[in-house]
């Protein structure tokens, strides 16, 4: 593997995976204010002025130009499924931020994400193709990526909690590989065009493509837990970005007696999923804020009220 590609992308993972903690924390402190369009624009401004939220989109901003980096000198299905290292710096900076350590459960459940991820990107050794992808290809992926983001939205909407997470963290993911794809198309194409870049649509796309996962994100956090959206949002992006990448960029990744290794890994990445789904389900409360208006103060404050009311005569 190419080592400052790797470097980068590991970098970018760890600006990324602090980021994503810092505005969980920031959207955990702010009280839900309910259903609906409306309440949730309420929502989002008040969590936007957050200090957390702020430091959180200053890394995120440091993250996108780490991962522009690394997709200047590797191929999109390297880099991307090297961000779902993303997986265990969330856990680790989480665990500073909220003063509470998931349990041994939910850690055997990432690290088998983790290893499943390592094995797979090991055997496959994906290999650079294409710098850019003829218009063509475009039209088709474009149309395909927004199907799916508009189909995993509108099964969210009758859920809540980690299900709604993970299916709004799902449609991120696919927006953040197709954000991640055309990053690849305009670096690609400077080296031709120069500054007619401004006149090409790549770049308009891409800043379409990245304000909807944006978007997207802000919603899983406000949904549910990390757990329940961080493993869809780093494995999602990995997983299209290596399909992505064939499509677009004739990257390509190893087959034959490789197949082996590569299946462990995805058994790996289900059983991981799997196993960290059922943590999630019981143990949602460990990066909740710790403020007394959030979600998790008010909740808290709320159950100790009524308690008082239940003992007085």
């Amino acid at each position: 593997m190419n080592a400052p590609t790797v470097v980068l992308a590991l970098l970018a993972a760890l600006a990324n995976a602090a980021a994503s903690v810092l505005q969980r924390r920031a959207a955990a402190d702010e009280a839900d204010s309910g259903a609906g369009m409306r309440h949730a624009a309420h929502w989002m401004a008040h969590v936007l002025r957050r200090p957390f939220w702020l430091a959180g989109s200053a890394l995120l901003a440091v993250s996108t130009v780490l991962q522009a980096a690394a997709l200047t000198v590797g191929s999109l299905s390297l880099v991307q499924p090297l961000l779902a290292a993303e997986l265990l710096f969330t856990l680790a900076v989480g665990s500073l931020v909220f003063h509470h350590a998931p349990d041994r459960r939910t850690w055997l459940a990432f690290v088998a994400l983790a290893l499943g991820l390592g094995l797979f990107l090991g055997a496959a050794a994906p290999t650079e193709g294409r710098s850019a992808a003829t218009p063509g290809r475009w039209l088709l992926v474009g149309a395909a990526t927004l199907l799916a983001v508009v189909l995993l939205v509108l099964a969210s909407r009758p859920t809540r909690g980690s299900c709604r997470a993970a299916l709004l963290a799902l449609a991120s993911a696919i927006s953040f590989a197709t954000t991640a794809a055309l990053m690849k198309e305009v670096t690609g194409r400077i080296g031709d065009v120069g500054a007619g870049i401004f006149a090409s649509w790549p770049l308009y796309a891409l800043a379409v493509a990245g304000l909807t996962a944006f978007v997207l994100l802000q919603g899983a956090f406000r949904a549910g837990s990390l757990t329940a959206s961080q493993p869809a949002l780093t494995l999602g992006d990995a997983l299209t970005s290596v399909a992505l990448g064939w499509v677009l960029f004739d990257e390509h990744i190893g087959l034959g007696l490789r197949l082996v290794p590569e299946i462990l890994g995805i058994a790996l990445i289900g059983a991981g999923t799997v196993g960290l789904a059922h943590a999630a389900s019981q143990h949602e409360t460990w990066d909740k804020g710790s403020g007394g208006t959030g979600t998790g103060g008010a909740t808290a404050s709320r159950s100790a009220a009524r308690t008082r009311s239940r003992r007085e005569p």
